[in-house]
């Protein structure tokens, strides 16, 4: 069953970024995400914005899953500074990893000239039938990041719902 001709589904955006979180500045990169997944075919449920802090990610991430979205994807806090802790609460929520779809996207991203996002250490699996990807936060990073996962996602949801067949 083609998938991409009607709605894959639902979505969460998890906006990673202290600044925004505390009323710094305000989300410019959830708007964008939010705008490609709408693009790729998913209903979106909304973007939260947390701080870099794995128990604020990791409550957000369990929300998404519990309120039973087909894919959620957090946006920042990849990279290898300190703050930098969304694969570490990614972790702990993950009961599948799915590491092609990270190497693509951090393949990809180098390639497409996103360091942030070929350094990323951004995680991808499933936490029960939820597709969780960990993005790099940059705008071309998202840019291309969405582009990967565009090729992808229609296969992916499709395997989870079970609407594709062997």
């Amino acid at each position: 069953m083609e998938r991409s001709a009607q709605r894959l589904g639902r979505a969460l955006v998890v906006v990673v970024d202290d600044r925004t979180a505390q009323g710094e500045t305000e989300d410019a990169i959830g708007p964008l995400v939010t705008e490609l997944l709408e693009e790729a075919g998913f209903i979106v449920d909304g973007s939260v914005v947390v701080r870099a802090d794995i128990v604020e990610i990791r409550n957000a991430l369990n929300t998404a899953v519990i309120g039973g979205v087909d894919l959620v994807l957090t946006v920042g806090g990849t990279g290898v500074a300190p703050r930098d802790v969304t694969p570490d609460a990614t972790s702990g929520v993950l009961d599948r990893p799915v590491p092609g779809i990270a190497e693509a996207l951090r393949s990809s991203g180098l390639a497409a000239g996103a360091v942030d996002a070929g350094v990323s250490r951004g995680l991808v699996g499933l936490s029960g039938s939820t597709l969780v990807v960990n993005l790099a936060g940059s705008r071309p990073a998202v840019r291309d990041g969405m582009a990967t996962l565009s090729t992808l996602l229609p296969y992916v949801i499709g395997e989870l719902s079970g609407l594709t067949g062997e």
